[in-house]
């Protein structure tokens, strides 16, 4: 059975005290668990993912960006995701700093947290387990990841780019260069 491809972007925004914007979602994908704004790419008009990017910010958080405004830190391709269909994730770092908690949107409740408070948050298990660890070791850098998704809920991992900025930690199992890494989860 072919699946269809989706695309999308996600954003990761910061206030002045490093906390992260995460939204609570009450629609799927993600249903009741706390994940980056972002949204789908509008293919048939031929946007592209910075514009999807600055587009997705103003809808979802009123803020009105510039590609300037964004750095691409991460590239995450899902290969049948929920058996569903193939995603294409481009992850954006949002530059400018947000002074405030965005009003209620009518995809969810906003809030922000602290890097640490994210290991009590429901997030979806890809992002949780490998995702976030990517991020953070790659904010200001960039890698892009490949994740098949196969029965039994199993992923395997395939880090195919990974230029941490110096002086980031390490995140256990990801190494410079092409790695695989095969886990249940």
């Amino acid at each position: 059975m072919t699946l269809p491809h989706r695309i999308s972007t996600l954003l990761y925004c910061f206030n002045r005290r490093d906390e992260v914007l995460l939204l609570h979602r009450e629609r799927e994908p993600n249903r009741g668990l706390w994940s980056p704004c972002g949204g789908k790419l509008k293919t048939g008009v031929g946007e592209s993912p910075y514009a999807c990017a600055c587009r997705e910010a103003g809808e979802e958080i009123g803020l009105l960006l510039r590609p300037a405004d964004l750095h691409l830190t991460g590239l995450v391709s899902e290969h049948g995701y929920q058996g569903e269909a193939h995603w294409l994730m481009f992850l954006f770092e949002v530059k400018p700093r947000l002074a405030a908690l965005p009003p209620r949107h009518p995809e969810g409740e906003f809030g922000f947290f602290r890097r640490a408070a994210l290991r009590r948050l429901r997030l979806p298990r890809t992002d949780r387990e490998r995702i976030w660890p990517l991020f953070w070791r790659h904010r200001g850098g960039f890698f892009a990841a490949h994740c098949r998704c196969a029965a039994g809920n199993r992923f395997e991992w395939t880090i195919e780019e990974s230029r941490p900025v110096a002086g980031v930690d390490e995140v256990q199992g990801a190494r410079s260069g092409a790695a695989s890494l095969k886990s249940e989860i």
